[in-house]
């Protein structure tokens, strides 16, 4: 199914008698749940994976919908898809960086949808986000969560449809890139750190039951809590890991060069991904030394 505009029972392809696509499946909407669509950016990348995930909200019979990170910017085709699975009621930007939001003013002059964000910066026509704040849009109630660490401004949405007093809700968490569908995410040396995202995996672990994962990068997953436990686990290892490579340096982490570290941490990893497992480095070090 091509991106026009989504069906009123919801973003996927019920009812249309054709086969819906499957990830990677470039500017087109492919359904996920009876809620949730994707458009995939074809923008890939050592950083990007497969590409950036544009999510589409709407509850089943609401006409509009929420779109969540329009994408990086130049990619009029991948607009065009987002826009025409309008019309847009609002719009979410889960972090600062250019492969999630390069496409807001396209998007917005396209669409004339408000733009929200943590930061400021990248507001258009709206307030910025806050913590625990919830968004009713689309037939979803949807709530924020700041959840920092990949970047200071790097949120979650936790997308319920249905009676969630009493626990009758489908659930879902869009986790921008604090959590991918693929591989491990990497922690911005310019605002990131460690010690949040831990937190924010917590944060995500407690608060995310019954929820299917909804990522910036890579494919969906239906469960949530078993992929930020693995992320955790990875983490921690990944500091044990670290501990013992100064040990071995003869140096303490607030003194030690990070590309030292990934040359030892890292030896088996494919060098292309250094450079990316350096800023993480970076921002472990950081963690060990207090900071």
């Amino acid at each position: 199914m091509t991106a026009e505009k989504a069906p009123a029972q919801g973003p996927g392809t019920e009812g249309s008698g054709t086969t819906p696509p499957v990830h990677p499946a470039y500017e087109v909407l492919r359904p996920v749940t009876s809620f949730a669509g994707v458009v995939l950016c074809h923008n890939p990348g050592t950083m990007e994976l497969d590409g950036t995930n544009t999510w589409i909200l709407r509850a089943p019979g609401s006409e509009s919908c929420v779109v969540v990170d329009p994408g990086p910017k130049g990619h009029k085709k991948h607009i065009a898809a987002v826009a025409a699975a309008g019309p847009v009621e609002t719009v979410v930007i889960t972090h600062r960086h250019r492969d999630h939001t390069g496409g807001i003013d396209r998007l917005a002059a396209r669409t004339g949808a408000p733009v929200r964000a943590w930061s400021r910066k990248y507001c258009r026509d709206a307030e910025p986000l806050r913590d625990r704040e919830v968004i009713e849009a689309a037939g979803l109630r949807i709530t924020v969560f700041h959840t920092p660490g990949h970047t200071a401004d790097s949120i979650s949405l936790l997308v319920e449809h249905g009676d969630a007093e009493n626990h009758g809700s489908e659930r879902a968490m869009l986790t921008g890139d604090t959590i991918l569908g693929r591989g491990t995410t990497v922690l911005d040396p310019g605002d990131g750190g460690l010690r949040d995202y831990l937190h924010s995996l917590n944060r995500l672990i407690v608060e995310g039951d019954d929820c299917v994962l909804l990522p910036g990068h890579g494919p969906d997953h239906p469960e949530l809590i078993p992929v930020a436990r693995f992320y955790k686990a990875h983490r921690e290892d990944r500091i044990d890991q670290i501990r013992d490579a100064l040990e071995h340096l003869g140096v303490g982490p607030a003194k030690a060069k990070p590309m030292r570290v990934v040359r030892t941490v890292y030896a088996d990893v494919d060098k292309k991904l250094w450079p990316a497992a350096r800023m993480s480095v970076r921002a472990q070090l950081d963690y060990l030394a207090g900071n």
